[in-house]
């Protein structure tokens, strides 16, 4: 009997030689899954599910794992107010951790002897992948045909030619990967340290001139409602990132340290996680103590940079997960932001448990909360230690 593999499928170059090669070379029968987190439509999922078939696959899956996303990894990123070296909100690589995760549960349901993916030599997801599948699925082995061949795009191209696929193989100027969470750009400026991407490169151009304010709806933390219209989080998320999309808003380059410990660089535009994210910090800022905020600044850290590198599975995440959930209890509200060219800005929130609104004190006005002897006391005990340090230097 044949070997089944489960293999990855995007449709792209390196997944399309994957098929074709496991079947043609390796004499195995392959199921393609797409894992759906945001990036395709029904008429894309026709379009790959045909050309699966034509490349040999045997039969062929689309998951929406959407949802999913959401509430297991998105939620929490919110949460956190997540930004990988305070800019990246995790795009592609929250994306490619819950996408591993639906191919491991579909190898194990399906009994398949390996699992394929596409990934190459050079990059993050070859990591975030076997993680997951090494961790899930054990059992089953891994195979990676670019990564193991050091297959170049030039001769993956050959070869699709020699068996006679047709396609627009010619590298694109830019690599574009769209999802739920945003979408990730990369091209000749990100391989270097001082490119810059140009207009065209982005997948959404400027449309909207006049600026215009918008109203975002916070329960307990997940983002509910716009503009006083109730919505699913999802729906808000894609609805901002149309929105956003039209002032070119949410644009920027993320420089970080890879997994396989080398720089790189990718160009993003996610518009609905950029203002959700600051829009739900704003919010916590009004509604949680200083220590939550002091704490969850630490923890969420921890969070983004385990879920970047693929860690998801780690216990730990459900602890965290846990505290940050906890600390959503009164972040309930509405944030107001100014949508303008590639740009917007947090005007001000409204809120039930806003601690500005305090009956005792003013900022920099009144209080009625303690008298000027009081303050004065307080000042000479919280200085004796400063005031040790400094008599120690004199002496």
């Amino acid at each position: 009997m044949k070997k089944k593999v489960l293999l990855a499928f995007s449709g792209g170059l390196d997944t399309s030689y994957c098929a074709l090669y496991l079947v043609k070379e390796r004499g195995f029968e392959v199921v393609a899954a797409t894992i759906n987190t945001g990036g395709f439509d029904e008429i894309a999922a026709n379009q790959l599910q045909e050309k699966a078939f034509s490349l040999g696959a045997s039969d062929y899956k689309f998951i929406d794992e959407t949802a999913h996303f959401y509430k297991q990894g998105i939620k929490y990123l919110i949460f956190g107010n997540v930004l990988k070296n305070n800019t990246y909100p995790l795009s592609v690589s929250a994306e490619r951790v819950f996408q591993a995760m639906a191919l491991a549960y579909l190898a194990i349901e399906m009994g398949v002897d390996a699992i394929a993916h596409g990934s190459t030599g050079a990059g993050n997801d070859q990591i975030r992948f076997d993680l997951i599948f090494k961790t899930m699925c054990p059992q089953i082995e891994i195979i990676t045909p670019i990564r193991d061949l050091a297959l170049s795009r030039e001769k993956e191209i050959s070869y699709l030619q020699q068996h006679g696929v047709e396609g627009v193989w010619e590298k694109a100027r830019y690599s574009i990967n769209e999802g739920l969470w945003g979408t990730s750009i990369g091209g000749m400026e990100t391989l270097t340290s001082n490119g810059v991407l140009p207009e065209e490169a982005f997948p959404n151009q400027l449309q909207e001139v006049d600026a215009e304010v918008i109203e975002i709806r916070f329960e307990k933390g997940e983002p509910v409602g716009l503009n006083g219209t109730i919505m699913t989080p999802i729906d808000v998320i894609k609805r901002l990132n149309e929105w956003g999309g039209k002032y070119a808003i949410g644009r920027d380059v993320h420089v970080g340290d890879t997994i396989i410990g080398i720089k790189g660089r990718v160009g993003f535009e996610a518009a609905g996680p950029l203002m959700l994210i600051k829009g739900h910090h704003l919010l916590e800022k009004h509604t949680l103590s200083k220590q939550q905020l002091f704490i969850k600044d630490q923890m969420a850290a921890f969070y983004g940079s385990l879920m970047h590198e693929g860690q998801y599975l780690d216990p730990v995440m459900r602890n965290m997960e846990a505290f940050l959930s906890s600390s959503q209890k009164n972040v309930t509200g509405t944030v107001e932001i100014r949508l303008a060219p590639y740009r917007f800005q947090l005007l001000g929130i409204q809120s039930d448990f806003d601690l500005m609104q305090s009956a005792v004190a003013n900022y920099g006005e009144t209080n009625k909360a303690w008298s000027a002897a009081e303050v004065k006391g307080f000042t000479k005990i919280f200085s004796n230690q400063t005031k040790l340090c400094y008599g120690l230097k004199d002496a």
